[in-house]
């Protein structure tokens, strides 16, 4: 009976990683990948004994045993994959639904299995079903072994192949034309080996921009000054949500930019969803905010949407004195698309 640590590759074996860039590569060599935003994974299984690994190197099985259980079944016993998970609810990835998954309580995490199935989605294979390790062939080898080794497996309901291309008119046209559909584009080496834990790929991420109203503003630590625009979108219902912030200004800014604040003080700031309410996001300082009158318009780029807001902090590009506060809504913002759509939209 085989066990994990008949593999050629531990458990601990750090994936590789990517750096951020700008743009897409312009020079011969290059495979170009969809960027998935989900929870990086590397999946080992030898015999019947499966394990599934964060990019941190903590196990992730107990939180994902569907995805164990799936691969525990597969007709192939012997492999080590990278790829993405991800969980999708009506047609669009969700990143609250993993971290959901990050729960103490196994029933809870039952449930939830359950009720939101996980999908890993492959993009690279490290060790072949007959044991041989790939980490030093080139990409353009593990792909082609990757792609064998899915189809040995049936195809499985729980595992996608990622999409890819070493065309560059096509990475442009994915990242212009597929809209919310892709978070991004990965670039990787067609000759290059996999580099455990360096940043040996590429990622392009495609930054989006809303016009969002200044609903409230927070003071800078210690200061008079703001330090922080409170940014809000409406609803269906006319509500202003609090959608997330912006803290991009400049010191030189902070003066005037307080005081222009402090005359719009006392309005009804967010009518819906507000800073300081029960969320994941709420943090020590979050009832601190000074509500204002809904007159500002502000225009930023963020890149992640989960749970209808900004999942970081925002650049504030300019101020947008022409538009309309009630024309800034919700319907701005659009989460990344389940993986089958975005394999759809890539072929």
């Amino acid at each position: 009976m085989t066990s994990l640590s008949d593999l050629p590759i531990p458990t601990s074996f750090a994936p590789m990683e990517a750096k951020l860039v700008d743009a897409l590569p312009e020079d011969e060599g290059w495979r170009f990948e969809p960027k998935w935003d989900g929870f990086r994974c590397l999946a080992f299984r030898s015999g019947s004994e499966v394990d599934l690994r964060a990019k941190s190197g903590k196990p992730l099985g107990r939180y994902f045993p569907e995805v164990v259980e799936a691969l525990k079944v597969l007709r192939v016993d012997r492999f080590v994959v990278d790829g993405e998970l991800t969980i999708s609810l009506n047609g669009e990835l969700s990143f609250d639904a993993l971290q959901m998954r990050l729960h103490p309580a196994e029933s809870r995490i039952r449930k939830l299995a359950a009720q939101t199935p996980a999908v890993l989605v492959l993009f690279d294979c490290l060790v072949t079903e007959d044991g041989r390790s790939l980490v030093d062939e080139p990409l353009a080898d593990r792909q082609a072994e990757l792609e064998i080794l899915y189809e040995q497996m049936g195809r499985p309901p729980v595992l996608r192949l990622s999409p890819g291309t070493d065309d560059l008119g096509q990475a442009r046209d994915w990242l212009a034309h597929t809209g919310a559909a892709l978070d991004g584009v990965v670039a990787k080496r067609i000759d290059g080996p996999y580099v455990s834990g360096e940043r040996a790929m590429l990622k392009i991420k495609r930054m989006r921009t809303a016009e969002c109203v200044v609903g409230g503003f927070r003071y800078e630590t210690g200061s008079k000054l703001v330090g922080s625009l409170l940014l809000g979108l409406y609803d269906d219902q006319g509500r202003l949500d609090h959608v997330g912030f912006t803290s991009t200004i400049t010191d030189a800014e902070r003066p005037a930019l307080t005081k222009r604040l402090e005359k719009l003080k006392g309005g009804s700031g967010f009518t819906g969803s507000a800073p300081g309410g029960p969320s994941r996001w709420s943090g020590e300082r979050s009832a601190e905010w000074t509500p204002l009158k809904p007159e500002l318009v502000v225009e930023v780029r963020y890149d992640h949407v989960t749970g209808d807001r900004f999942r970081h902090g925002t650049k504030l590009l300019r101020w947008r004195p022409d538009k309309a506060p009630e024309q800034c809504t919700l319907k701005q913002l659009r989460a990344e698309a389940a993986p089958e759509k975005v394999i759809a939209a890539t072929r």
